[in-house]
């Protein structure tokens, strides 16, 4: 029997789980020192076991491997505050990553601003 749910398991649990570290970072671990950041997506396995947690940072206050050594030290405090949120068996051990989908869209932003000055020059 096909579920009658739009999109998979996986799917609604790591965009909870994306909702629980975003509140608990503003209400329970403080980040300020590190920077304005925000968890930008979850990728969850489809054993419900391991999460890839993505993160972007707006004017880091600490270079990009001071925070990634944080956010493994903290690991253990957000999956403490994750554990009652999720109705899971198992709470799914976090691994966090540097989403650099923003430096990148700057980078072509710029280069095309580029492009765009030359042709105009021409």
């Amino acid at each position: 029997m096909k579920s009658q749910r739009p999109y998979p398991r996986t799917v609604r649990v790591a965009q909870q789980i994306q909702a629980i570290l975003g509140e608990t970072a503003t209400k329970h671990i403080d980040l300020s020192h590190l920077g304005f950041i925000t968890f930008t997506r979850v990728n969850l396995t489809a054993d419900l076991k391991q999460a890839q947690v993505y993160y972007s940072v707006i004017k880091p206050l600490r270079s990009l491997s001071e925070i990634q050594k944080e956010f493994k030290r903290l690991k253990k405090a957000f999956k403490k505050f994750l554990a009652p949120e999720l109705t899971l068996k198992n709470t799914p051990d976090l691994t966090f990553f540097y989403d650099d989908t923003f430096d990148y869209a700057e980078h072509l932003e710029t280069v095309f601003k580029k492009i765009h000055s030359t042709k105009k020059s021409e």
